[in-house]
């Protein structure tokens, strides 16, 4: 693969031009692409084979009238005074019939009607359904449902809304740039140079730039979740940096040794572009292996992700050299002296020294200082956004806790109960027994009369919790009336179903949960076998692997510190907490496994270099890490301020998705494989390489440091060979 890469640098530095306009095309292509094939992204999330999603598809074919799939809006009325007065109720009519006008609406619960006035009589509670789900409303629809409370704002009443009809797509906004420029400084401090420096950061924005115009454009022809764009564009801006950062590193330094600007193109490509290779599929893999968990969105997000990081990885192997070629040996050096004199003891070399004299005490400092950190996770609560994790100063927010304190928290995520008679001889007896047998559990939830289809052979119960819609409680009370369903069944022939988005979001995080350990096995078994196949040694991938399942649950105690408990919230900028999103676990474990096994190859590779050459295992480590650790800080700096950036988003998916990968990177970085490594590798010493002979056979040898592409060009009788 070295010597092939070797000749893809040497043609994209010598074709620059068309590489070029090859990549150009692509871009403008692909946004062209965006403007006119572009659909409306999708906020649902929805697990097919649940119960709540058969219940939803059963109403659909059943009941298409109750518009049960379609989204829904919870409008609350309220004023100081008696909202059931002659202004009052005239004020609720005119906001009745103003909603019953909006576009997509199927109906509208008239709260006088049926008696949703809170008990202190200052509160009206209306409930909008549309005939469309949420991800089906525009902009337009919603500022026609606002429109609607116009009348009654002007006349003194305060109207709030909430509810999935209101919930705005996730967007990302001029604060996630500062990542970006912070990134931008690193690269001047790292490589001395303004033009080094705008080389990568330029890579990397073409191919975040063409990834999320593909994303956009394949929106037209399917149906992707809002955050998917998000995902792409994070994980695409911060490997399309890392990535480049790597590769102009190792060309400057063959511009440095003397070589002509091809050659030192064509090595930097085969040599560092190997192991670009390998990281980027180890990301890959990764991301596309959520697919597996069996969960559509969280699928698409990885596959949106993958394609979006192999397309960095084509860039840096192909666009990169060409820019090589229009600067010639214009990257030589830097003209921005912020680094050290060459032969002077650097810091890294400093570092690893300290840890490998005190290399005891800092593997006990680091693992204990991982065990505090992860003490959080234990209370992990794992659920989805709902208007109470909405921001205080919003609608929905408003509206959630107006009808907490008017008519209690469960108001404010009703369930819905599918009871099919068809199998049923006496039907109203059956009905008459679900609902009671709900409305008789201990937790003693309101139960509404029930709604039948045209045939009677369908029926729908509202059941209204004492709890809210993410409480333990309320996963009690689903739970308690789904084991109804085997006693109903056997009394009289009927079957029940809860449903509703409520039922919808607890069983998509039962679902994510189940999934989170086998992924991670998954994830752990390949990252065994990939460092086992990389650095040909047995210790190394296990002590690799279990430093990264020592990130991933510091950073899972850190989020629910910030993001559950509430820990430096204002600090962050974090406007509201509650449960932990159920896709962050899963997402995180496989974005983070694949950017620490970047990490871990980009360093250790070096240190097994120099023991591979006869270097004593302590100053192999010494020496490898010396030569690793100022790209690896580079790279981990940049990464941790791409992520950091979303943290400013307005969403609290983004902001929890941006903190949890920034702060994995920083412990991964930092803790894992600048300190607790090095600690290690110097305590196993020789014993860090070992491998059994049967073993060393069988596996290929895939050469990731290009190092036989090196031999082989400097040997007089091999070069010519390498290049044709």
């Amino acid at each position: 693969m070295a010597s092939f890469l070797y000749r893809l640098g040497r043609f994209s530095f010598r074709r620059r031009v068309l590489v070029t306009a090859v990549w150009a095309a692509v871009l403008v292509a692909l946004g062209a692409g965006a403007l006119t094939l572009s659909g409306q992204l999708s906020n649902s999330v929805t697990i097919p084979g649940t119960e709540s999603q058969r219940a939803i598809d059963q109403l659909a074919d059943r009941f298409p009238e109750a518009a049960a799939g379609g989204a829904t809006a919870r409008v609350v009325i309220s004023t100081p005074g008696d909202i059931t007065d002659a202004g009052g109720q005239a004020a609720i009519a005119r906001l009745v019939a103003g909603l019953k006008e909006a576009p997509k609406v199927a109906g509208v619960v008239d709260p006088l009607r049926e008696k949703a006035i809170s008990p202190d009589k200052h509160v009206a509670l209306a409930q909008v359904s549309y005939r469309v789900p949420g991800f089906e409303l525009t902009d337009a629809d919603r500022e026609g449902l606002m429109a609607a409370a116009d009348p009654a704002k002007a006349a003194g009443y305060t109207v709030e809304f909430g509810g999935d009809a209101v919930q705005a797509m996730p967007a990302t906004n001029a604060t996630e740039g500062i990542g970006v420029a912070v990134a931008a400084v690193v690269l001047i401090i790292t490589f001395g140079s303004l033009l080094a420096a705008g080389i990568p950061l330029l890579t990397a924005l073409i191919g975040v730039g063409i990834g999320m115009a593909g994303i956009t454009a394949a929106s037209g022809f399917l149906e992707l979740n809002t955050n998917t764009p998000v995902l792409a564009l994070m994980i695409g801006l911060a490997v399309g940096i890392d990535y480049a950062l790597f590769i102009v590193s190792r060309y400057r330094h063959e511009l440095e040794v003397g070589r002509d600007p091809e050659e030192a193109a064509g090595r930097a490509t085969g040599t560092a572009g190997s192991a670009v290779v390998f990281a980027g599929l180890t990301v890959i893999i990764a991301l596309a292996g959520l697919t597996v968990v069996g969960i559509p969105f969280l699928g698409e997000m990885g596959v949106a992700a993958a394609i979006t990081v192999a397309i960095a990885v084509v860039i840096a192997l192909t666009l990169l050299p060409a820019i090589f070629g229009f600067a010639g040996g214009k990257l030589r050096g830097g003209k921005i002296r912020l680094r050290r004199k060459e032969g002077a003891t650097t810091h890294g070399e400093r570092w690893a020294r300290f840890v490998a004299r005190h290399r005891i005490p800092v593997l006990i400092a680091a693992i204990a200082g991982l065990a505090v950190v992860a003490i959080p996770a234990t209370s992990m609560q794992l659920g989805l956004p709902n208007d109470s994790t909405a921001a205080p100063d919003t609608t929905q927010r408003k509206a959630y806790d107006t009808v907490a304190r008017s008519f209690g928290e469960g108001a404010n995520g009703p369930l819905v109960i599918v009871v099919d008679l068809a199998g049923s001889k006496d039907r109203q007896a059956a009905l008459q027994q679900a609902a009671a047998g709900i409305g008789g559990l201990p937790e003693r939830p309101i139960v509404t009369p029930p709604k039948t289809n045209r045939d009677g052979d369908l029926a729908l119960l509202t059941v209204i919790p004492k709890s809210g819609p993410s409480s333990t409680a309320t996963e009690d009370l689903v739970s308690d009336i789904r084991g109804l369903n085997a006693g109903l069944g056997t009394a009289t022939g009927a079957s029940l179903a809860v449903t509703g988005q409520t039922a919808a979001n607890i069983d998509v995080s039962e679902k994510l949960a189940d999934a989170m350990l086998p992924y991670l096995a998954l994830i752990v078994g390949l990252a065994f076998l990939l460092l086992m196949l990389v650095f040909r040694s047995v210790v190394v991938p296990l002590k690799a692997t279990l430093g990264f399942l020592g990130s991933v649950v510091a950073t899972f105690g850190a989020v629910v510190a910030v993001f559950q408990w509430g820990w430096l919230t204002e600090l962050l900028g974090v406007k509201t907490t509650g449960p932990i999103m159920s896709m962050l676990p899963i997402l995180l474990i496989g974005v983070l496994f694949g950017l620490a096994m970047d990490y871990q190859v980009f360093l250790v590779t070096r240190m097994r270099e120099e023991y591979v050459h006869g270097a004593d295992p302590q100053q192999a480590m010494v020496t490898g890490f010396r030569h690793g650790s100022r790209v690896v800080v580079a790279a981990a700096l940049i990464m941790i301020s791409v992520f950091a950036g979303f943290v400013l988003a307005e969403s609290s998916l983004i902001q929890s998705i941006g903190f949890a990968l920034a702060f994995g990177v920083l412990v991964d970085a930092f803790v894992i494989r600048m300190t607790i490594v090095p600690a290690l590798m110097s305590l196993l010493g020789r014993g860090a390489w070992w491998l059994p002979k049967w073993l060393d056979r069988v596996l290929p040898d895939v050469d990731v440091e290009g190092e036989k592409l090196t031999k082989q060009l400097d040997s007089p009788d091999e070069r010519e060979l390498v290049r044709s």
